[in-house]
């Protein structure tokens, strides 16, 4: 009985919470008709009101990327004169760079003169300094270029002497010790060809390995504007100058106590520190003299426009074939004369003979009218036999120049 009574109330109490269910169900369902039902004209009136608190959340919070904000996150505005300038002006900084020292391979003595030297260092420091270290992966195409020059002059060489030797073998007018020599140099040459070869696959082979690293040590030098007077931005960047320039063979004399080698960077390097400062991945595919000679920096300026630039190139072509122009027509003109010139020293012979021709024709009267036609009738044969003569010579000429195009 009391089984039974205990089922009953369960089997209450699940028929209730299957009510309450089923009432829950059917106010949701009820809930989802009226909210499809809701009229167009408010579904329209709410969208209008969104995009209006939309645009007025745009125009409270603007997404503009202007120059200046670029300059604000690379944290300088431009290198100039061995130094980066920062913060309108106010703040200069030079870089040294120091070579590293191999520590652990010193003796006792050799570590306790660095230590020393470095000690005295920091205590000779008399203001701020930064120092810096960057991680760069071996770029090695640089000496691979340089590899390839070299070897370059050795194949020629080779080249060259492989041709003669091949030339003093055919002749045979050469001594055994004169061959001998020529054979050895050309087995010298050989030989260094293959082997700077043989350097610059090695050295491509190792510049593909990207985990090849190397560290760069700087000593970061700075200069505040702001405790000078009333000075032009130039008197100011002249004393930033000299005071860090100071300071840093300061530096670099210092460090050479204690066996470190230093060096300003000047300009170049600067722009090129920075470079991999800000595009580490991207300097081991594209080098700073890839991107300058890719013109990337062309993407962060303001370029002129692109028909003034063709109107720029086209002066430009313009003045220099009108210069071009103008010097062929001068040398023409300097050449006529000698063109005559040298028509008249030709036909020298020929004018010399007309002109006593024609001075014995007007004094007849004075040499003797036979003497002078008999004279004449000599001038004339003269010419004939020169004129024959001239022109044997010109197809003997003809002849020699046919032979020697033949020959090439």
């Amino acid at each position: 009985m009391e089984i039974s009574q205990m089922l009953t109330v369960i089997l209450a109490v699940l028929i209730c919470i299957l009510f309450i269910l089923c009432v829950i169900y059917v106010v949701i369902r009820f809930s989802e008709k009226n909210n499809k039902s809701k009229p167009n004209k408010d579904i329209i009136k709410d969208q209008k009101a969104s995009k209006v608190n939309s645009k007025k959340g745009s125009e409270a919070k603007p997404s503009l990327y202007t120059k200046q904000s670029i300059f604000d996150f690379m944290e300088f505005e431009t290198v100039q004169d061995n130094m980066i300038i920062q913060k309108n002006g106010k703040r200069y900084l030079i870089v040294v760079e120091c070579q590293g020292v191999n520590y652990d391979l010193m003796s006792k003595m050799e570590k306790n003169s660095v230590e020393e030297g470095f000690q005295q260092f920091l205590n000779t420091l008399r203001h701020p300094i930064q120092i810096y270290i960057q991680t760069r992966t071996m770029n090695l195409e640089k000496s691979i270029q340089t590899y390839k020059d070299r070897v370059k002059i050795v194949e020629d060489r080779f080249n060259k002497l492989q041709r003669e030797y091949t030339m003093m073998k055919e002749s045979e007018a050469y001594s055994e010790d004169e061959m001998k020599k020529q054979f050895f140099e050309l087995t010298r040459n050989r030989n260094l060809l293959e082997y700077g070869r043989d350097i610059i696959a090695n050295t491509e082979r190792m510049s593909l390995n990207k985990n090849v690293l190397t560290k760069k040590y700087y000593i970061v030098i700075p200069y505040y504007s702001e405790e000078d007077g009333d000075y032009s931005l130039e008197e100011i960047r002249n004393m930033a100058f000299s005071e860090l320039y100071t300071k840093a063979q300061s530096v670099i004399s210092t460090l050479s106590a204690c066996s470190v080698a230093g060096k300003i960077l000047n300009s170049n390097e600067l722009i090129e520190l920075l470079y991999m400062s800000y595009n580490r991945e991207e300097a081991d595919v594209f080098g700073l003299d890839k991107a300058l000679r890719a013109e990337y920096d062309s993407l962060y300026s303001t370029a002129p426009d692109v028909f003034e630039k063709k109107l720029k190139v086209l002066d430009e072509e313009i003045n220099e074939r009108a210069i071009d122009l103008a010097n062929k027509k001068i040398n023409e003109i300097k050449s006529r004369p000698q063109q005559k010139a040298e028509e008249k020293e030709e036909t020298l012979e020929d004018l010399v003979n007309k002109m006593a021709q024609m001075i014995l024709d007007e004094n007849k009267s004075y040499v003797g009218e036979k003497i002078a036609e008999k004279a004449i009738e000599e001038l004339e044969e003269e010419r004939k036999t020169q004129e024959g003569g001239t022109d044997n010579v010109q197809v003997k000429e003809k002849t020699k120049r046919t032979r020697r195009d033949n020959k090439k």
